[in-house]
Protein backbone atom coordinates (compact mmCIF):
# COMPACT_ATOMS: atom_id res chain seq x y z
CA UNK A 1 0.00 0.00 0.00
CA UNK A 2 1.02 3.62 -0.51
CA UNK A 3 3.19 4.79 2.37
CA UNK A 4 0.51 6.44 4.48
CA UNK A 5 0.94 8.05 7.87
CA UNK A 6 -1.48 7.28 10.67
CA UNK A 7 -2.22 10.97 11.21
CA UNK A 8 -2.18 14.15 9.14
CA UNK A 9 -2.87 17.79 9.76
CA UNK A 10 -5.25 17.96 6.80
CA UNK A 11 -6.87 15.27 4.65
CA UNK A 12 -8.65 16.23 1.44
CA UNK A 13 -11.00 13.88 -0.41
CA UNK A 14 -11.28 14.51 -4.16
CA UNK A 15 -8.81 15.89 -6.70
CA UNK A 16 -11.08 18.21 -8.66
CA UNK A 17 -10.62 22.00 -8.70
CA UNK A 18 -11.72 22.41 -5.07
CA UNK A 19 -9.63 19.58 -3.66
CA UNK A 20 -6.50 20.54 -5.58
CA UNK A 21 -6.75 24.17 -4.47
CA UNK A 22 -7.48 23.30 -0.84
CA UNK A 23 -4.65 20.76 -0.55
CA UNK A 24 -2.14 23.07 -2.24
CA UNK A 25 -2.90 25.93 0.17
CA UNK A 26 -2.56 23.68 3.22
CA UNK A 27 0.68 22.09 2.05
CA UNK A 28 2.25 25.43 1.16
CA UNK A 29 1.50 26.59 4.70
CA UNK A 30 3.60 23.72 6.01
CA UNK A 31 0.73 21.48 7.10
CA UNK A 32 1.13 17.74 6.66
CA UNK A 33 -1.48 17.28 3.93
CA UNK A 34 -2.79 14.22 2.08
CA UNK A 35 -5.19 14.16 -0.85
CA UNK A 36 -7.15 10.98 -1.62
CA UNK A 37 -8.74 10.53 -5.05
CA UNK A 38 -10.43 7.62 -6.83
CA UNK A 39 -8.98 8.45 -10.23
CA UNK A 40 -5.53 7.55 -11.55
CA UNK A 41 -4.61 11.19 -12.26
CA UNK A 42 -5.66 14.54 -10.78
CA UNK A 43 -8.28 16.87 -12.26
CA UNK A 44 -11.68 15.60 -11.18
CA UNK A 45 -14.43 15.46 -13.79
CA UNK A 46 -13.88 19.00 -15.11
CA UNK A 47 -10.15 18.52 -15.73
CA UNK A 48 -10.24 14.75 -15.98
CA UNK A 49 -7.07 13.16 -17.39
CA UNK A 50 -5.64 16.58 -18.17
CA UNK A 51 -2.10 15.27 -17.72
CA UNK A 52 -2.71 11.93 -19.46
CA UNK A 53 -5.36 12.45 -22.16
CA UNK A 54 -4.32 11.18 -25.60
CA UNK A 55 -6.12 14.15 -27.21
CA UNK A 56 -3.60 17.00 -27.09
CA UNK A 57 -5.29 19.33 -29.59
CA UNK A 58 -6.41 22.49 -27.82
CA UNK A 59 -9.34 22.83 -30.23
CA UNK A 60 -11.23 19.73 -29.02
CA UNK A 61 -11.81 20.48 -25.33
CA UNK A 62 -11.42 24.25 -25.38
CA UNK A 63 -9.43 26.72 -23.32
CA UNK A 64 -11.48 26.21 -20.13
CA UNK A 65 -10.34 22.59 -19.93
CA UNK A 66 -6.67 23.30 -20.49
CA UNK A 67 -6.69 26.09 -17.91
CA UNK A 68 -6.75 23.32 -15.31
CA UNK A 69 -3.20 22.26 -16.18
CA UNK A 70 -1.71 25.05 -14.04
CA UNK A 71 -3.91 24.08 -11.09
CA UNK A 72 -2.65 20.50 -11.32
CA UNK A 73 0.99 21.60 -11.64
CA UNK A 74 0.69 23.91 -8.63
CA UNK A 75 -0.80 21.12 -6.55
CA UNK A 76 1.87 18.60 -7.50
CA UNK A 77 4.56 21.15 -6.61
CA UNK A 78 2.96 22.08 -3.26
CA UNK A 79 4.36 19.20 -1.22
CA UNK A 80 1.01 17.60 -0.45
CA UNK A 81 0.96 13.80 -0.49
CA UNK A 82 -1.09 12.64 -3.45
CA UNK A 83 -2.79 9.23 -3.23
CA UNK A 84 -4.55 8.29 -6.50
CA UNK A 85 -6.82 5.25 -7.05
CA UNK A 86 -7.88 5.55 -3.42
CA UNK A 87 -11.41 4.67 -2.33
CA UNK A 88 -12.56 6.59 0.74
CA UNK A 89 -15.30 4.41 2.19
CA UNK A 90 -15.92 5.92 5.61
CA UNK A 91 -15.50 9.05 7.71
CA UNK A 92 -16.28 9.45 11.42
CA UNK A 93 -17.08 12.56 13.43
CA UNK A 94 -13.63 12.11 15.02
CA UNK A 95 -12.18 12.64 11.54
CA UNK A 96 -11.02 9.06 11.07
CA UNK A 97 -11.01 8.12 7.41
CA UNK A 98 -11.40 4.61 6.04
CA UNK A 99 -9.51 4.36 2.76
CA UNK A 100 -8.57 1.48 0.46
CA UNK A 101 -5.60 1.59 -1.90
CA UNK A 102 -4.41 -1.29 -4.06
CA UNK A 103 -6.72 -3.76 -2.34
CA UNK A 104 -5.71 -2.86 1.21
CA UNK A 105 -7.70 -0.82 3.73
CA UNK A 106 -6.38 1.65 6.29
CA UNK A 107 -7.73 4.02 8.91
CA UNK A 108 -6.17 7.49 8.80
CA UNK A 109 -6.88 10.39 11.15
CA UNK A 110 -6.64 14.12 10.40
CA UNK A 111 -7.05 17.29 12.42
CA UNK A 112 -8.99 18.85 9.54
CA UNK A 113 -10.90 17.07 6.76
CA UNK A 114 -12.03 18.81 3.57
CA UNK A 115 -14.57 16.94 1.45
CA UNK A 116 -14.27 17.91 -2.20
CA UNK A 117 -16.26 15.03 -3.65
CA UNK A 118 -17.71 17.10 -6.50
CA UNK A 119 -20.88 16.41 -8.42
CA UNK A 120 -22.64 13.57 -10.16
CA UNK A 121 -25.28 13.58 -12.87
CA UNK A 122 -28.92 13.91 -11.90
CA UNK A 123 -30.92 10.74 -12.57
CA UNK A 124 -32.80 10.88 -15.89
CA UNK A 125 -35.25 7.96 -15.56
CA UNK A 126 -37.13 7.62 -18.84
CA UNK A 127 -38.44 4.41 -20.39
CA UNK A 128 -35.51 2.54 -21.92
CA UNK A 129 -32.74 4.36 -20.08
CA UNK A 130 -31.27 1.04 -18.91
CA UNK A 131 -30.82 -0.34 -22.44
CA UNK A 132 -27.29 -0.95 -23.78
CA UNK A 133 -26.38 1.98 -25.98
CA UNK A 134 -27.81 4.53 -23.53
CA UNK A 135 -25.27 6.45 -21.47
CA UNK A 136 -25.00 9.76 -19.66
CA UNK A 137 -23.28 12.77 -21.13
CA UNK A 138 -20.82 12.70 -18.23
CA UNK A 139 -19.85 9.11 -19.05
CA UNK A 140 -19.33 10.10 -22.67
CA UNK A 141 -17.02 12.90 -21.58
CA UNK A 142 -15.02 10.51 -19.40
CA UNK A 143 -14.40 8.26 -22.39
CA UNK A 144 -13.45 11.21 -24.58
CA UNK A 145 -11.06 12.81 -22.10
CA UNK A 146 -9.50 9.64 -20.72
CA UNK A 147 -9.17 7.52 -23.85
CA UNK A 148 -10.15 9.63 -26.86
CA UNK A 149 -13.15 7.33 -27.46
CA UNK A 150 -16.20 8.53 -29.40
CA UNK A 151 -19.38 6.67 -30.41
CA UNK A 152 -19.90 5.22 -33.87
CA UNK A 153 -23.13 5.30 -35.82
CA UNK A 154 -26.23 7.40 -35.24
CA UNK A 155 -25.74 9.56 -32.15
CA UNK A 156 -28.41 11.57 -30.33
CA UNK A 157 -28.06 13.77 -27.25
CA UNK A 158 -31.17 14.37 -25.15
CA UNK A 159 -31.89 16.54 -22.15
CA UNK A 160 -30.86 19.96 -20.92
CA UNK A 161 -28.01 21.78 -19.20
CA UNK A 162 -24.68 23.35 -20.20
CA UNK A 163 -22.77 20.06 -20.14
CA UNK A 164 -24.97 18.60 -22.86
CA UNK A 165 -24.10 21.47 -25.21
CA UNK A 166 -20.43 21.32 -24.24
CA UNK A 167 -20.19 17.62 -25.15
CA UNK A 168 -21.90 18.26 -28.49
CA UNK A 169 -19.37 21.03 -29.22
CA UNK A 170 -16.43 18.82 -28.22
CA UNK A 171 -17.71 15.97 -30.39
CA UNK A 172 -17.99 18.33 -33.35
CA UNK A 173 -14.44 19.54 -32.71
CA UNK A 174 -13.29 15.92 -32.72
CA UNK A 175 -14.88 15.37 -36.13
CA UNK A 176 -17.91 13.40 -34.97
CA UNK A 177 -21.35 13.81 -36.51
CA UNK A 178 -24.11 14.42 -33.95
CA UNK A 179 -27.40 13.46 -35.58
CA UNK A 180 -29.71 15.43 -33.29
CA UNK A 181 -30.14 17.13 -29.94
CA UNK A 182 -33.50 16.63 -28.24
CA UNK A 183 -33.72 19.70 -26.03
CA UNK A 184 -35.91 19.27 -22.94
CA UNK A 185 -35.17 22.76 -21.59
CA UNK A 186 -38.48 24.11 -20.25
CA UNK A 187 -39.89 27.51 -21.11
CA UNK A 188 -38.44 28.97 -17.95
CA UNK A 189 -40.25 32.22 -17.28
CA UNK A 190 -38.94 31.97 -13.71
CA UNK A 191 -35.41 32.61 -15.01
CA UNK A 192 -36.24 36.11 -16.29
CA UNK A 193 -35.88 37.76 -12.89
CA UNK A 194 -32.29 36.53 -12.72
CA UNK A 195 -31.43 37.83 -16.21
CA UNK A 196 -29.75 41.13 -15.14
CA UNK A 197 -27.03 39.32 -13.20
CA UNK A 198 -26.62 36.79 -16.01
CA UNK A 199 -26.12 39.54 -18.60
CA UNK A 200 -23.26 40.90 -16.49
CA UNK A 201 -21.72 37.48 -15.92
CA UNK A 202 -18.96 35.71 -17.89
CA UNK A 203 -21.48 32.99 -18.79
CA UNK A 204 -23.46 35.02 -21.32
CA UNK A 205 -20.89 35.50 -24.08
CA UNK A 206 -19.37 32.07 -23.54
CA UNK A 207 -22.76 30.35 -23.60
CA UNK A 208 -23.97 32.15 -26.71
CA UNK A 209 -20.82 31.20 -28.62
CA UNK A 210 -21.26 27.58 -27.60
CA UNK A 211 -24.95 27.41 -28.52
CA UNK A 212 -24.45 29.09 -31.88
CA UNK A 213 -21.50 26.86 -32.77
CA UNK A 214 -23.57 23.74 -32.08
CA UNK A 215 -26.81 24.94 -33.67
CA UNK A 216 -25.03 25.75 -36.92
CA UNK A 217 -24.04 22.11 -37.38
CA UNK A 218 -26.59 20.00 -35.48
CA UNK A 219 -30.31 19.51 -35.82
CA UNK A 220 -31.79 20.79 -32.56
CA UNK A 221 -35.35 19.80 -31.67
CA UNK A 222 -36.62 22.12 -28.95
CA UNK A 223 -39.51 21.91 -26.45
CA UNK A 224 -39.34 18.13 -26.05
CA UNK A 225 -41.86 17.12 -23.36
CA UNK A 226 -41.94 13.33 -23.75
CA UNK A 227 -39.07 10.94 -24.32
CA UNK A 228 -38.47 7.21 -24.38
CA UNK A 229 -35.89 4.85 -25.85
CA UNK A 230 -36.91 1.65 -27.57
CA UNK A 231 -35.07 -1.47 -28.61
CA UNK A 232 -34.92 -5.19 -28.01
CA UNK A 233 -31.39 -5.93 -26.82
CA UNK A 234 -30.02 -2.39 -27.28
CA UNK A 235 -31.14 1.12 -28.14
CA UNK A 236 -32.62 1.19 -31.63
CA UNK A 237 -34.77 4.33 -31.64
CA UNK A 238 -35.63 7.31 -29.52
CA UNK A 239 -39.26 8.42 -29.48
CA UNK A 240 -40.10 11.97 -28.53
CA UNK A 241 -42.90 14.51 -28.59
CA UNK A 242 -42.68 18.28 -28.52
CA UNK A 243 -45.34 20.67 -27.24
CA UNK A 244 -46.83 21.23 -30.67
CA UNK A 245 -46.26 17.88 -32.42
CA UNK A 246 -47.32 14.26 -32.32
CA UNK A 247 -44.81 11.52 -31.54
CA UNK A 248 -41.71 11.36 -33.71
CA UNK A 249 -39.09 8.61 -33.95
CA UNK A 250 -35.36 8.78 -34.63
CA UNK A 251 -33.25 5.68 -35.35
CA UNK A 252 -30.20 5.57 -33.06
CA UNK A 253 -27.18 3.54 -32.13
CA UNK A 254 -26.20 5.60 -29.09
CA UNK A 255 -28.19 7.98 -26.89
CA UNK A 256 -26.59 10.27 -24.33
CA UNK A 257 -28.88 11.60 -21.58
CA UNK A 258 -28.33 14.57 -19.31
CA UNK A 259 -30.38 16.96 -17.20
CA UNK A 260 -27.82 18.66 -15.01
CA UNK A 261 -25.54 17.75 -12.14
CA UNK A 262 -26.09 17.64 -8.38
CA UNK A 263 -23.78 17.50 -5.35
CA UNK A 264 -22.28 14.12 -4.52
CA UNK A 265 -23.44 14.01 -0.90
CA UNK A 266 -23.07 10.39 0.20
CA UNK A 267 -19.85 10.73 2.20
CA UNK A 268 -21.00 14.01 3.75
CA UNK A 269 -24.35 12.49 4.73
CA UNK A 270 -22.70 9.35 6.11
CA UNK A 271 -20.70 11.40 8.63
CA UNK A 272 -23.84 13.22 9.74
CA UNK A 273 -23.53 16.63 8.09
CA UNK A 274 -26.92 18.37 8.00
CA UNK A 275 -28.39 18.77 4.49
CA UNK A 276 -31.32 20.79 3.19
CA UNK A 277 -33.39 20.50 0.04
CA UNK A 278 -32.48 23.24 -2.45
CA UNK A 279 -35.71 24.31 -4.18
CA UNK A 280 -33.85 25.90 -7.09
CA UNK A 281 -31.31 23.17 -7.84
CA UNK A 282 -33.76 20.43 -6.73
CA UNK A 283 -31.22 18.47 -4.74
CA UNK A 284 -29.68 18.11 -1.28
CA UNK A 285 -26.96 20.56 -0.25
CA UNK A 286 -24.98 20.64 3.02
CA UNK A 287 -25.54 23.34 5.62
CA UNK A 288 -22.24 25.26 5.77
CA UNK A 289 -20.78 28.55 6.89
CA UNK A 290 -18.93 30.98 4.61
CA UNK A 291 -15.70 28.97 4.90
CA UNK A 292 -17.36 25.66 4.07
CA UNK A 293 -17.40 24.40 7.66
CA UNK A 294 -20.32 22.27 8.82
CA UNK A 295 -21.70 21.63 12.30
CA UNK A 296 -19.10 18.92 12.96
CA UNK A 297 -15.81 20.42 14.17
CA UNK A 298 -12.88 19.99 11.81
CA UNK A 299 -14.91 18.91 8.76
CA UNK A 300 -15.57 21.17 5.77
CA UNK A 301 -17.12 20.75 2.33
CA UNK A 302 -15.81 22.59 -0.74
CA UNK A 303 -16.56 22.72 -4.45
CA UNK A 304 -19.66 21.40 -6.18
CA UNK A 305 -20.29 19.08 -3.22
CA UNK A 306 -21.38 22.25 -1.41
CA UNK A 307 -23.76 23.26 -4.23
CA UNK A 308 -23.36 23.35 -8.00
CA UNK A 309 -21.52 26.47 -9.13
CA UNK A 310 -18.94 25.47 -11.77
CA UNK A 311 -15.18 25.01 -11.92
CA UNK A 312 -14.07 28.56 -11.09
CA UNK A 313 -16.32 28.77 -8.06
CA UNK A 314 -15.24 25.28 -6.96
CA UNK A 315 -11.59 26.29 -7.07
CA UNK A 316 -12.30 29.45 -5.08
CA UNK A 317 -14.29 27.51 -2.49
CA UNK A 318 -11.41 25.05 -2.20
CA UNK A 319 -8.93 27.87 -1.63
CA UNK A 320 -11.17 29.35 1.07
CA UNK A 321 -11.58 25.98 2.81
CA UNK A 322 -7.83 25.45 2.69
CA UNK A 323 -7.19 28.90 4.16
CA UNK A 324 -9.69 28.14 6.94
CA UNK A 325 -7.74 24.97 7.84
CA UNK A 326 -4.49 26.95 7.87
CA UNK A 327 -6.13 29.56 10.10
CA UNK A 328 -7.26 26.83 12.50
CA UNK A 329 -3.96 24.94 12.67
CA UNK A 330 -1.18 27.36 11.73
CA UNK A 331 -2.47 30.94 11.61
CA UNK A 332 1.03 32.45 11.44
CA UNK A 333 1.44 30.90 7.99
CA UNK A 334 -1.36 33.03 6.51
CA UNK A 335 -0.01 35.41 3.91
CA UNK A 336 3.12 33.33 3.36
CA UNK A 337 2.87 32.20 -0.28
CA UNK A 338 -0.90 31.93 0.17
CA UNK A 339 -3.64 33.83 -1.66
CA UNK A 340 -5.39 36.71 0.03
CA UNK A 341 -8.81 35.54 1.23
CA UNK A 342 -10.55 38.81 0.32
CA UNK A 343 -9.27 38.53 -3.25
CA UNK A 344 -10.43 34.92 -3.46
CA UNK A 345 -13.90 35.88 -2.25
CA UNK A 346 -14.11 38.56 -4.94
CA UNK A 347 -13.30 35.86 -7.52
CA UNK A 348 -15.93 33.59 -6.00
CA UNK A 349 -18.58 36.30 -6.15
CA UNK A 350 -17.75 36.96 -9.81
CA UNK A 351 -17.90 33.23 -10.63
CA UNK A 352 -21.26 32.90 -8.88
CA UNK A 353 -22.85 35.78 -10.76
CA UNK A 354 -25.33 34.38 -13.25
CA UNK A 355 -25.63 30.95 -11.62
CA UNK A 356 -29.17 31.64 -10.41
CA UNK A 357 -30.26 32.23 -14.00
CA UNK A 358 -28.72 28.95 -15.16
CA UNK A 359 -30.28 27.05 -12.25
CA UNK A 360 -33.73 28.43 -13.06
CA UNK A 361 -33.42 28.18 -16.84
CA UNK A 362 -32.20 24.57 -16.90
CA UNK A 363 -34.35 23.26 -14.05
CA UNK A 364 -35.55 19.87 -15.37
CA UNK A 365 -39.26 19.38 -15.98
CA UNK A 366 -41.18 17.32 -13.46
CA UNK A 367 -42.06 14.53 -15.90
CA UNK A 368 -38.36 13.83 -16.40
CA UNK A 369 -37.68 13.80 -12.65
CA UNK A 370 -40.75 11.83 -11.56
CA UNK A 371 -41.42 8.95 -13.96
CA UNK A 372 -44.55 6.82 -13.95
CA UNK A 373 -45.59 3.23 -14.54
CA UNK A 374 -42.98 0.61 -15.41
CA UNK A 375 -40.07 2.99 -15.81
CA UNK A 376 -37.17 1.67 -13.73
CA UNK A 377 -36.07 4.03 -10.98
CA UNK A 378 -33.64 1.92 -8.92
CA UNK A 379 -31.39 0.24 -11.46
CA UNK A 380 -29.53 -1.86 -8.87
CA UNK A 381 -32.71 -3.55 -7.58
CA UNK A 382 -34.86 -3.05 -10.73
CA UNK A 383 -37.61 -1.18 -8.90
CA UNK A 384 -40.13 0.76 -10.98
CA UNK A 385 -41.86 4.07 -10.39
CA UNK A 386 -45.21 2.31 -10.17
CA UNK A 387 -43.96 0.03 -7.39
CA UNK A 388 -42.75 3.03 -5.41
CA UNK A 389 -46.09 4.83 -5.74
CA UNK A 390 -47.97 1.66 -4.75
CA UNK A 391 -45.77 1.30 -1.66
CA UNK A 392 -46.48 4.89 -0.61
CA UNK A 393 -50.18 3.98 -0.77
CA UNK A 394 -49.47 1.18 1.72
CA UNK A 395 -48.17 3.72 4.22
CA UNK A 396 -44.47 4.03 3.38
CA UNK A 397 -43.50 7.60 4.33
CA UNK A 398 -39.89 7.93 3.23
CA UNK A 399 -36.86 6.51 1.40
CA UNK A 400 -35.53 4.62 4.43
CA UNK A 401 -38.82 2.80 4.96
CA UNK A 402 -38.84 2.11 1.22
CA UNK A 403 -35.70 0.02 1.67
CA UNK A 404 -37.63 -2.46 3.77
CA UNK A 405 -40.36 -2.73 1.14
CA UNK A 406 -38.41 -2.68 -2.11
CA UNK A 407 -34.65 -2.50 -1.34
CA UNK A 408 -34.39 0.84 -3.16
CA UNK A 409 -31.01 2.40 -2.47
CA UNK A 410 -29.46 -0.80 -1.13
CA UNK A 411 -27.49 -1.69 -4.25
CA UNK A 412 -23.89 -0.97 -5.15
CA UNK A 413 -24.55 2.68 -6.00
CA UNK A 414 -26.13 3.35 -2.57
CA UNK A 415 -28.76 5.64 -4.03
CA UNK A 416 -26.60 7.73 -6.34
CA UNK A 417 -28.74 6.78 -9.36
CA UNK A 418 -32.13 6.72 -7.68
CA UNK A 419 -32.05 8.76 -4.47
CA UNK A 420 -33.35 12.07 -5.79
CA UNK A 421 -36.03 10.36 -7.85
CA UNK A 422 -37.24 8.30 -4.91
CA UNK A 423 -37.40 11.37 -2.66
CA UNK A 424 -39.39 13.36 -5.21
CA UNK A 425 -41.75 10.48 -6.04
CA UNK A 426 -42.58 9.88 -2.38
CA UNK A 427 -42.92 13.59 -1.63
CA UNK A 428 -45.26 14.16 -4.58
CA UNK A 429 -47.37 11.08 -3.78
CA UNK A 430 -47.75 12.20 -0.16
CA UNK A 431 -48.30 15.85 -1.00
CA UNK A 432 -45.39 17.04 1.16
CA UNK A 433 -42.08 18.80 0.51
CA UNK A 434 -38.91 16.80 -0.25
CA UNK A 435 -37.38 18.24 2.94
CA UNK A 436 -40.12 16.54 4.96
CA UNK A 437 -39.65 13.29 3.04
CA UNK A 438 -35.91 13.08 3.59
CA UNK A 439 -33.19 11.02 1.94
CA UNK A 440 -31.56 7.65 2.43
CA UNK A 441 -29.66 7.15 5.66
CA UNK A 442 -26.19 6.57 4.25
CA UNK A 443 -23.96 4.21 6.22
CA UNK A 444 -20.36 3.15 5.65
CA UNK A 445 -18.94 1.72 3.56
CA UNK A 446 -20.18 4.43 1.21
CA UNK A 447 -18.38 2.73 -1.67
CA UNK A 448 -18.23 -1.02 -2.33
CA UNK A 449 -15.19 -2.71 -0.78
CA UNK A 450 -14.35 -6.35 -0.28
CA UNK A 451 -13.95 -8.34 2.92
CA UNK A 452 -10.38 -8.99 1.79
CA UNK A 453 -9.70 -5.25 1.87
CA UNK A 454 -11.12 -4.96 5.38
CA UNK A 455 -9.00 -7.91 6.43
CA UNK A 456 -5.90 -5.87 5.57
CA UNK A 457 -6.66 -3.36 8.35
CA UNK A 458 -3.96 -3.25 11.03
CA UNK A 459 -4.74 -5.70 13.82
CA UNK A 460 -4.62 -3.50 16.89
CA UNK A 461 -7.12 -2.23 19.44
CA UNK A 462 -7.14 1.33 18.09
CA UNK A 463 -7.91 0.19 14.56
CA UNK A 464 -10.69 -2.09 15.78
CA UNK A 465 -12.29 0.82 17.65
CA UNK A 466 -12.12 2.96 14.51
CA UNK A 467 -13.84 0.31 12.39
CA UNK A 468 -16.49 -0.22 15.08
CA UNK A 469 -17.30 3.50 15.05
CA UNK A 470 -18.02 3.38 11.30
Amino acid sequence: MTDLRDTYDVAVVGAGPAGLAAAANCARAGLMTVLFDEQASPGGQIYRAISTTPLKRDTIFGADYWSGAKLVRDFLASGAQYVPTATVWSLTREREIGVSVAGSARMVRAEEVILATGALERPFPVPGWTLPGVMTVGAAQILLKSSGLVPHGRTVLAGCGPLLWLLAWQYLNAGLCVDAILDTTPRAIRAIRHAPDFVLSPYLAKGLRLLLAVRRRVRVIANVVELRIEGRSHAESVVYRTISETEQRLPVDTVFLHQGVVPNVNLAMAVGIEHRWDEMQLCWTPVLDAAGNCGIPGIAVAGDGAGIAGAEAAQARGEIAGLASVKALRPKALGRMLPDETTVRVRLKRAMRGRAFLDAYYQPMSQFRRPIGNTIVCRCEEVTAGQIIDTVALGCNGPNQMKAFLRCGMGACQGRLCGLTVTELIAHARGVAPQATGYYRIRPPVKPITLAELAQLPKNESALRSVART
